[in-house]
């Protein structure tokens, strides 16, 4: 479908959407066009009603959690105002769609103990692929990065001198990231020995394969998750764990919200907030433990 062509250059290039984002929203829209033309024949997108959509998320809500869901008609949304401002459609059918709750759950989360073994008791092997290995699980919990944004990152990236690393995060916006004495050793000493083992490589990605080409995402989700799987029991052992874990512990030890919005690359101030909340739970679970009245009813 051209329209769908249209809007999709039109985020890439003139809302300067990511990658993951415009394959996601690809996908999700190529599914709902697919679900209408196989459920109701051929309906033009003029012809696209409310009713269309409800029956599109009955069938969703069968297969996905509700955040799933909210993901697709979100796209689906930005869709149709597309279309509405192109004067494609008369009407947005989304208008009279709600979309359903998304029940807001405390992130998981990495202890600190557990960190502090992975990083001072596991034995990472002293060949490229070990110290890089633990550099990248290094940067993740010392800087809370995105796995995108830790793929992408240059050699050029990286001030020493400033002690920080630029970092192009969702929608093509840059920021600094500080970064501490020892992170800056271990950068160095990577670079040092990936210039070594690859003295004749021109690839500016910072972190690279065993064959000296970029990462790439299932292999730092791999690597990630069998480290992770040394030292912790959670369920979810992924790169956003150890970014959740970054905030988490910064605003267990009091870090200012702003600051660590700042730090994560949030849009806004409402997606930070979880990492409070993390960290009352927290706080109730140490009430409900160490107070001589809790759990009381006197």
């Amino acid at each position: 479908m051209s329209a769908l062509n249209d809007f999709l250059n039109f985020l890439e290039h003139q809302k300067r959407y990511a990658i993951p984002t415009l394959t996601a929203y690809r996908s999700d829209l190529n599914q709902f066009l697919q679900y209408l033309d196989n459920t109701y024949g051929a309906v033009s997108l003029m012809e696209i009603k409310a009713l269309h959509i409800r029956s599109w998320i009955v069938e969703l809500t069968q297969q996905h959690t509700a955040k799933t869901v909210s993901r697709k008609l979100s796209a689906l949304k930005t869709f149709f105002k597309y279309l509405l401002k192109r004067d494609l459609i008369t009407r947005n059918p989304m208008l009279k769609i709600t979309t359903p709750k998304v029940s807001s759950r405390v992130p998981v989360v990495v202890r600190k103990s557990e960190l502090t073994q992975l990083f001072e008791e596991i034995a990472f092997p002293d060949d490229f692929s070990g110290q890089r290995d633990r550099l990248v699980l290094e940067i993740f919990y010392g800087t809370g990065m995105r796995r995108a944004e830790l793929i992408g990152l240059k050699t050029t990236d990286v001030d020493f001198k400033k002690r920080q690393m630029r970092v192009l995060g969702k929608g093509n916006k840059e920021r600094m990231l500080p970064f501490g004495k020892h992170l800056a050793e271990l950068i160095n000493q990577y670079i040092k020995l990936r210039n070594n083992v690859f003295p004749e490589n021109t690839v500016p990605a910072l972190f690279l394969t065993n064959k000296g080409e970029p990462m790439y995402p299932k292999m730092v989700y791999n690597l990630v998750k069998r480290y992770l799987s040394m030292v912790t029991t959670v369920e979810k052992k992924s790169p956003h764990v150890l970014r959740h874990s970054f905030a988490t512990h910064l605003s267990d030890n009091g870090a200012d919200l702003n600051a660590i919005k700042e730090l994560l690359g949030h849009a806004n101030l409402s997606a930070t907030q979880i990492y409070t909340h993390s960290s009352i739970e927290k706080l109730k679970k140490i009430y409900q433990q160490a107070h001589p009245k809790a759990g009381r009813s006197d």
